[in-house]
């Protein structure tokens, strides 16, 4: 069977499946599901009900970067796995106290016990780090911690961008400017109707 990706545009856990998908030039069902109505075989397929999920034959992947590394073990043109043991550290950090801030700062009326302003300096903070570490890319070259944590830079950048392009991350700033005009990122974010029970196929990449 061809895999099924179910995924969410807007989602940067799903922005990440598909740049490694993409990438990796494996071809999978695209199905794109809404949050507010998420289809019966969406919930079957994903313990979680949470996008991205992946449909195989030997079962469903539910974690982003379980979908990034299953793609790119199948075919890495780029090399994006061989990195610094230090590349999973990063994404470590980044999937958990940077996104904690994140949502913190993005959805602050979700959590009133926080101070949201508080949050976004702890996001900085890991930010900040960042930014030390990028010439061009976090490593020598291109690697999967590169395209696993861009997706949540670029959410965390438009929450107030205003505020973001003021802070002194010029490296990371570049970064995220560079990888923002690629058209490696505009084919990750076409735009796709929502997927129903008995629609034609629709293949990604395109």
């Amino acid at each position: 069977m061809t895999p099924i990706l179910y995924t969410f545009r807007r989602c940067p856990y799903a922005m990440r499946a598909r740049l490694a998908i993409a990438v990796a030039g494996v071809r999978v069902e695209l199905r794109e599901v809404v949050l507010r109505d998420k289809p019966a075989a969406f919930l079957v397929a994903s313990s979680s009900g949470t996008v991205p999920c992946l449909v195989t034959d030997q079962g469903a992947i539910d974690e982003s970067l379980d979908i990034m590394k299953w793609a790119l073990v199948r075919n890495d043109p780029d090399e994006w796995l061989d990195m610094p043991v230090a590349g999973w550290d990063l994404i470590r950090r980044a999937d958990g106290p940077f996104k904690d801030a994140l949502d913190r700062t993005k959805y602050a009326n979700r959590y009133p016990d926080t101070d949201a302003k508080e949050q976004r300096e702890i996001a900085a903070e890991f930010l900040a780090n960042l930014d030390s570490r990028i010439a061009v890319w976090i490593f020598e070259r291109p690697s999967i911690a590169d395209f696993a944590i861009l997706p949540f830079v670029r959410q965390f950048a438009f929450i107030d961008k205003p505020w973001f392009d003021a802070q002194p991350l010029p490296n990371l700033q570049g970064w995220l400017s560079r990888f923002l005009a690629t058209d490696q990122f505009e084919n990750i974010m076409l735009k796709y109707p929502q997927w129903s029970e008995g629609d034609a196929q629709t293949f990604f990449p395109g």
